[in-house]
């Protein structure tokens, strides 16, 4: 599994010791030759569309592939939103995402596999890091293709744990922005108060680069300094407890942190937390049933067990349930301000553990759910393993719209997990 980096990648391109086309064909290459054993994509250009793609484009991502999940519209490629339902779909348009690709010059190389709707209906993506093992979900095929080399960049979406999850179990950089910092018209919602666009690299530095290019927000520099850092890890989690390798890889990055310079305190999540985090269930169940409306109301038969199981379940969530949790969702956003006192970022584990062996599951977005309820931007760092030698990532979750300070925190922090010998 060798992961592509595209800053250094654009850095060759732009300085003209590679032409664009030229990365265009190795990324073509790449796919063709593990696409077969990975089965991360379910639609790509051919080769000679993306070369001339390549040879026309301007901009920080010309000449670089970017793979983007089938739950954003895309003009030149069909769009099946990971169901049977819309098997042969061909959008008039581009998703808003998509057409911030063209413009700075991306080719938007192929569709990934994603789980039905973006929910958590196992894919056949299969797990660079451990064939076994799934790749995680819904942005299974998004992260795959990174992690194998494939593509240096792609795009996912999260509305529990999915682009951090699939990220961490991966082994490459997992970004989930602020809740609306990225453009969400042209994507296939599932419940619009917490989906939220995602992105995927091989490192830290690589997925700030990408973001930034994307939406020329000043995200990938920042004079954030390792000696200032503060970083804050929960004592224990209202929700589950961490695996043993989860637990292994936070005392990690702890210890990394602390030889760079930085300091780990120990804190205590308030109780809110926990109420908040109860709050994720109804509140997607709610806005599932309208998103998905006209699928269920005709085409249930035709949805998996596991989606259609859900939805009719979900019907019982009553507007009071509904608006209780939005309420409970608006007072813990008012309480943002003490959670990170005395702290620049909180730092977690990205997933319970490593990746779940075989694919009858995608995983649990337990660590993930309240940061995306609360629209925090949130980084799975690479670099750590569990105790089975997969990858672990780390989670750092900095105050919504503070994504600078995340990004750079993160790539602090990876900086020193790297350089450290545990």
């Amino acid at each position: 599994m060798e992961k592509n980096s595209g800053v250094q990648l654009a850095r060759r391109i732009a300085a003209g010791e590679l032409p664009a086309q030229d990365a265009m064909a190795e990324a073509c290459e790449r796919i063709a030759a593990s696409e077969p054993e990975i089965q991360a994509f379910v639609a790509t250009l051919d080769r000679a569309t993306a070369l001339s793609h390549a040879a026309q484009a301007r901009g920080p991502l010309a000449g670089l592939a970017v793979a983007v999940k089938d739950i954003f519209d895309t003009a030149d490629l069909p769009t099946a939103y990971g169901s049977s339902i819309y098997a042969g779909y061909q959008p008039g348009s581009d998703a808003a995402i998509v057409s911030l690709i063209r413009r700075a010059g991306g080719t938007v190389i192929g569709k990934t596999v994603t789980c039905e709707f973006a929910y958590m209906a196992p894919t056949q993506t299969r797990n660079p890091a451990d064939l076994r093992r799934t790749a995680g979900g819904s942005s299974s095929g998004s992260a795959a293709a990174v992690a194998a080399g494939m593509v240096p960049f792609a795009i996912g979406t999260q509305t529990g744990g999915s682009t951090i999850r699939p990220a961490s179990f991966c082994g490459i950089a997992g970004y989930k922005p602020s809740y609306d910092l990225f453009p969400t018209p042209g994507m296939k919602y599932f419940s619009w108060s917490l989906d939220t666009v995602g992105l995927f690299a091989a490192t830290v530095t690589d997925v700030a680069w990408f973001a930034e290019a994307l939406i020329g927000r000043s995200l990938a520099r920042s004079p954030l300094d390792m000696r200032q850092l503060v970083v804050g890890i929960p004592q224990a989690y209202p929700w589950e407890a961490p695996s043993a390798s989860a637990t292994q890889a936070v005392q990690q990055a702890s210890t990394a942190i602390e030889a760079a310079g930085g300091k780990v305190r120990q804190i205590a999540l308030p109780a809110w937390i926990g109420e908040l985090y109860r709050a994720h269930a109804p509140l997607q169940e709610y806005e599932a049933t309208q998103t998905l409306a006209f699928e269920f109301d005709r085409h249930r038969g035709s949805l998996s067990p596991m989606l259609g199981d859900f939805l009719q379940r979900a019907q019982r969530i009553s507007v009071v349930q509904y608006d209780a949790a939005r309420k409970l969702i608006d007072d813990a956003k008012m309480q943002m301000d003490s959670l990170f006192e005395g702290i620049d970022v909180l730092l977690t584990p990205s997933a319970p553990g490593e990746a779940p062996m075989g694919w009858t599951s995608t995983g649990d977005p337990a660590f993930n759910k309240v940061w995306t309820l609360l629209g925090t931007p949130c980084v799975s760092v690479p670099g750590l393993s569990g105790l089975e030698g997969c990858p672990m990532g780390v989670q750092v979750i900095a105050p919504p719209w503070q994504d600078q300070r995340c990004l750079a925190a993160a790539a602090l922090v990876e900086a020193a997990i790297r350089t450290c010998r545990f």
